[in-house]
């Protein structure tokens, strides 16, 4: 993956909510886990981790769906595309469904997690796998390499 070019907009199917991104992502991933082939209606859902601050809704009015817990996923009220998530005790960074971004030609997975729900054909071309997620002290390391690759 190259960097993106920063910032970048993106939004919902329908258009009735848009997005601002003004920070390089942490870490890009796909996630294999049955909840997230639910909530996208595919395989594995892909995502990036932006920094809250760089992050910004532009337009529009998204609101929470999926579980409604203490992870928050947040939906186009009208096409009820699923965005982004805010997950529970991370508030730092929006994990954003990175499909989401008009300019989607610099995103790749760099992990995956969840292969352990995986569908035994869905493949990505993440550079490391996980059977659940990545423990935490793996993640400075991961950040690290994910921000020191070009293509």
């Amino acid at each position: 993956m190259s960097k993106l070019t920063i910032p970048q907009e993106g939004g919902c199917r329908c258009g009735q909510v848009r997005l601002k991104i003004s920070a390089q992502p942490f870490l890009t991933m796909a996630c294999h886990c049955t909840g997230c082939q639910k909530m996208s209606s595919s395989a594995f859902s892909l995502s990036a981790a932006i920094p809250a601050e760089g992050f910004e809704i532009i337009a529009g009015e998204p609101v929470i769906g999926g579980l409604h817990g203490g992870t928050r996923h947040y939906f186009c009220p009208h096409c009820m595309t699923w965005m982004f998530t805010r997950p529970e005790g991370m508030d730092w960074f929006v994990n954003l469904r990175s499909t989401m971004l008009d300019d989607t030609s610099g995103i790749a997975p760099f992990i995956e997690t969840f292969t352990s729900e995986k569908l035994p054909w869905a493949t990505t071309s993440a550079v490391h796998s996980y059977a659940a997620f990545p423990p935490m002290e793996a993640f400075e390391g991961l950040m690290r390499d994910f921000a020191g690759q070009e293509t």
